[in-house]
Parts: structure tokens; sequence; C-alpha cells
């Protein structure tokens, strides 16, 4: 609990940083053990350049490269993705970035419809690389997805209202 709370402090938002008293906080002594170097006067700052930007905004800037970025913890080789400020369990902020070869396999799939709408996949993607995401499977008709089924990457363009997003599509071959 106190490692999430760390994580939520750390924060995902585009702001570098973000202000709080930490006092009568659970987690503020824990957290100024994991990291007393970016507490500083009850303000929580991101330490280097590459934490400067959220994960969020750091894993869209992979994706308007046409990369799908993950998050790697060093101490334990496990792969991380939804983007964290901090690794889960540990709540260490020194996750490093690697870019997926965008291969995968469908993991669980199922099919929405919504009145008046034509139906579209959600789709859990589990990722070579060792990490799963909801996404969903496209150039295909969607009851035609299977679980077991062969993905790859392809990244939706910005628009106006929605940032570049990652969708998938069946892997030829």
């Amino acid at each position: 609990m106190e490692a999430l709370a760390a994580t939520r402090l750390a924060g995902y938002g585009t702001d570098t940083s973000i202000s709080c008293t930490c006092t009568g906080w659970p987690g503020a002594s824990l957290w100024r053990q994991i990291e007393p170097r970016i507490l500083e006067k009850g303000r929580v700052t991101m330490a280097d350049s590459d934490q400067a930007r959220s994960p969020l905004a750091i894993f869209h800037e992979h994706c308007e490269r046409g990369e799908l970025a993950y998050q790697v913890d060093p101490d334990s080789g496990a792969a991380v993705f939804y983007p964290r400020a901090v690794a889960p369990g540990t709540a260490k902020p020194n996750l490093e970035w690697r870019v997926s070869h965008g291969l995968g396999t469908v993991y669980a799939t199922t099919t929405l419809h919504r009145r008046g709408e034509d139906p579209y996949d959600i789709s859990m993607i589990e990722l070579d690389e060792g990490f799963r995401m909801m996404s969903r499977v496209e150039s295909i008709d969607p009851m035609d997805v299977q679980i077991g089924m062969r993905v790859k990457v392809r990244m939706i363009p910005a628009t106006d209202t929605d940032p570049v997003y990652p969708v998938f599509d069946p892997a030829e071959g």
C-alpha cells in the first residue's frame, strides 16, 4: 500500500513537480527512506532529465516515433507496463526505458457491441518482451480475433482530442 502511495506521489501527470506537505501521509517516512534526494522541503521533484517529464509523456514521445516503449526494473529484470515513476513492489525510481519489437500474442479478447455502432475488439496483448497491455486488434473482423493469434503493433496518429496510441494488427506469416 505504501509503495502504491509513493507511486501516486511521484506522479503520472505532465507537471515536472508535484507539491505535497508529506506530513501525516502514511507513506512519507517510507518515501524519505526510499529516495531522499528527490524530497526537498515538502516538494517532490524528478531527479534527472528523463524523469523531468512524466512517464506517460515519455511513452507518448516514443509512440510518436512509432515505437512501443516499456520499462524494465533493473533490480529484478522484470518488464513493467503501464509507464510508472517508480518500480512496483520496491518504489525505487530507477526504471529503465526499452523499445519493444512490437510483436505479441492475443492473451484474451472480447468483442464489444454498442447500440448503433459497429462492433470492435478489446484484447489483452502479451508482448514478447514479457508485459501485457490492453489494446485493440484491427484490420480484421473483431469476431475473427482469436486467443493465441500473433499480432504486431501499429500506431494510431494523434488528433486534436487524443494522443497517439498503439493498436495491433494480425502478424504476417
